[in-house]
């Protein structure tokens, strides 16, 4: 089967049989297959949704043109796989994302769910505020304080895995790699801020700390595990692509699913994340057009951006995550400066 008959089976909604997909996969391994037919392959295939014989297919046909390394080194260090390799390595990418999206967020909220209804309940509030000092430097010391310390921690953390892997593999990072390092970095100050701020709310507005620990807690499984799951629900009943007529139907849907998406602050951090630490990385949202499509297929050869492009492709999301910190750290403020704190 050509590429250009599995492509328009999938733009039918008519699955490929795992010869079909072969037969496919050959001509985009051997290079047959131009960039623009490649990607409006791929595109169909995930509107359609992929099916076990198509994933079999696929990674059969990958399988068998792989180039195999074979390392003649003690220490090998896997620093893009993505595990499940039952070798019992550690896969160092995935094992950064995780402390990252789940570690993090959860340090916010540890810091600063009981920042000031322990100072109520201690009864240390009215006596820290009848000493010559403005009423916000309270609050405002909370979160400065807070935010420098895991900021700290956090630069520690990353300044030794990355000396480790400078050691081990001998590889020095290029000035744009430190510089997207270091933006990384910085972002993710905002995107632990943010929970940081969102713990204030929580202390300020609840009288008990496990009260407080509780619901930051229980905020963070919502958002991390079960928010995507119900946001995805709700685009997919917004704007269903399975209803989608044509491929221009379904890139206008699956650019709505994604800007709906996007209501989560974890989807955009990690789309600012996978901008950052990989230059490769064009575009943070799906092709509106058919032109764009061809742009992106054409992208598909091993381009690179350099740091200020992907820093314009980024800048939207982290303004909105700075946007979302303020807002919070504005209701802990707020809050607090109207609360009656005498004893």
């Amino acid at each position: 089967m050509h590429i250009r008959e599995a492509i328009e089976k999938l733009v039918n909604r008519i699955d490929l049989s795992e010869e079909e997909t072969i037969s496919v996969m050959n001509q985009i391994m051997t290079g047959e297959a131009t960039p623009l037919q490649v990607a409006s392959f791929l595109t169909a295939l995930r509107m359609k949704g992929e099916k076990v014989q198509e994933i079999t297919g696929a990674a059969r046909v990958m399988r068998e043109k792989v180039s195999r390394v074979r390392a003649k080194a003690d220490l090998v260090l896997d620093i893009v796989g993505t595990g499940g390799d039952q070798k019992g390595t550690i896969n160092i990418s995935t094992a950064s994302a995780l402390v990252v999206a789940i570690v993090a967020p959860l340090l916010g909220v540890a810091f600063a769910f009981d920042a000031i209804n322990s100072e109520r309940s201690d009864g240390t509030l009215p006596r820290l505020l009848s000493q010559p000092i403005y009423r916000d430097d309270v609050i405002n010391g909370k979160f400065a304080a807070g935010l420098a310390v895991i900021a700290l921690v956090m630069l520690a953390v990353f300044a030794v895995i990355s000396g480790f892997g400078i050691f081990r593999l001998g590889i020095v990072p290029s000035a744009d790699d430190l510089i997207r390092l270091v933006a990384w970095y910085a972002i993710t100050v905002v995107w632990v801020g943010l929970w940081l701020a969102l713990g204030l709310v929580l202390s300020v507005a609840m009288r008990r700390a496990a009260n407080a620990a509780l619901a930051g807690f229980g905020i963070w499984i919502a958002v991390a595990i079960f928010g995507r799951l119900v946001v995805e629900a709700i685009a997919g009943a917004i704007a269903p692509i399975t209803s989608a007529s044509s491929i221009q139907e379904q890139l206008d849907l699956a650019s709505l699913q994604n800007a709906i998406l996007r209501v989560l602050p974890l989807t955009l951090f990690q789309e600012a994340s996978a901008v950052l630490l990989r230059p490769d990385k064009t575009t943070v949202t799906t092709p509106a057009t058919i032109d764009q499509l061809e742009q992106l297929g054409q992208q598909l050869q091993g381009q690179y951006l350099p740091f200020d492009q992907s820093a314009l492709l980024i800048w939207p999301h982290v303004v909105a995550l700075v946007a979302m910190t303020a807002v919070c750290f504005a209701a802990a403020y707020i809050w607090f400066m109207r609360q009656e704190v005498r004893a």
